[in-house]
């Protein structure tokens, strides 16, 4: 579903991505892992648009797209769910899913995002800021829901979230993956959440991919070299 070849990427002055390789195999879950720092979030924009690629090749779906705006991506069959959510605070709940859905020139919510987010129908008009954070979360998701992709994208989707929160975001993930045929490629810091979570791995160390494969291969000397703080 989604390829990346040779990406590199700078700051400014400096080189952030060092030809990072990853493939993210289609209707699972790849979970991108590191330490802060290595560069995972940096991945997921470049992948987005929202940052340049220097060079090297992203492949989407069979196609080349590191030379497309982010919104095309995005009308392209991929969503986003960025670090922090950054929902529209004080816009209210279907609003916020309204403003995602125009974007692909519909109005109407689909049924999918209120059948995973319950919560979602039943605080529709409450503004977006006034939410809890698991919910915040929650609506960040059903926003990017809205846009139908087949390339769903999380960053860190469980910083700073209640337990019960964070299991139902499991479940939400392995449900896409095995009635909704989505593809998902998360970054995560917590391992039991992405061992239980993904199927497969990419490790990150100052920006470049060193490790990689299914996750029941993920060992303990692989998480003691690049994972353990």
């Amino acid at each position: 579903m989604l390829s990346i070849r040779k990406l590199n990427q700078y700051y400014g002055e400096s080189h952030t991505l060092w030809d990072v390789d990853c493939e993210v195999p289609a209707q699972g879950c790849t979970c991108l892992m590191g330490r802060n720092g290595v560069g995972k979030t940096t991945v997921l924009k470049t992948v987005m648009g929202l940052l340049p690629a220097a060079s090297g090749e992203i492949e989407f779906d069979g196609r080349r797209i590191e030379s497309r705006p982010a919104e095309q991506r995005a009308r392209g069959g991929i969503g986003y769910v960025p670090q922090g959510r950054e929902i529209f605070p004080l816009l209210s709940v279907e609003e916020n899913l309204r403003v995602a859905r125009t974007s692909v020139g519909r109005r109407d919510i689909p049924t999918l995002v209120h059948e995973l987010f319950p919560v979602l129908h039943d605080m529709r008009h409450r503004r977006g800021g006034d939410l809890s954070g698991g919910q915040q979360q929650q609506l960040a998701i059903g926003r990017a829901l809205c846009l139908e992709p087949r390339l769903l994208i999380l960053d860190e989707p469980t910083e700073g979230i209640q337990p019960n929160i964070v299991r139902e975001i499991g479940d939400v993930i392995q449900r896409l993956n095995r009635d909704q045929a989505m593809t998902v490629l998360l970054v995560e810091q917590k391992l039991p959440f992405a061992r239980r979570t993904a199927d497969h791995f990419v490790i990150l160390d100052r920006g470049r991919s060193v490790a990689d494969g299914r996750m029941d291969e993920l060992g303990d000397d692989l998480v003691q070299r690049y994972l353990t703080v």
